[in-house]
């Protein structure tokens, strides 16, 4: 019986872990931070409409059908592309941290 007691006592724990990290990683980023480091993606992308500058405009970028790629702006799918960049767009895979990311996808679904 005490064996049961345990194995219960751990499945609760490891659920409450598990939500718990759920809940951080459903909002992870920091949209007002976010919003300083797009200061350097405004040089060629309008956050406030969108009109095309060097890049496409980013107003309402995640309820848009598709990216100027084709793709659905899916987190994933637009995180792939500030990484990976083309089109003339720069990789900023190593340029900007984790936590940059983080940020700028939050500060990026409030346009």
């Amino acid at each position: 019986m005490a064996g049961m007691k345990r194995f219960r006592v751990l499945g609760i724990c490891l659920a409450l872990i598990g939500g718990f990290s759920g809940a951080q990683a459903a909002g992870k980023g920091d949209a007002a931070k976010g919003k300083e480091v797009f200061q350097a993606c405004g040089v060629c992308h309008n956050a406030d409409s969108n009109e095309k500058k060097m890049g496409p405009g980013l107003k309402g970028l995640f309820k848009k059908d598709k990216m100027a790629n084709g793709k659905k702006p899916t987190e994933a799918n637009v995180r792939a592309k500030i990484d990976e960049g083309g089109n003339g767009m720069p990789a900023y895979k190593d340029m900007l941290s984790d936590q940059e990311k983080d940020d700028l996808m939050a500060y990026l679904k409030t346009l």
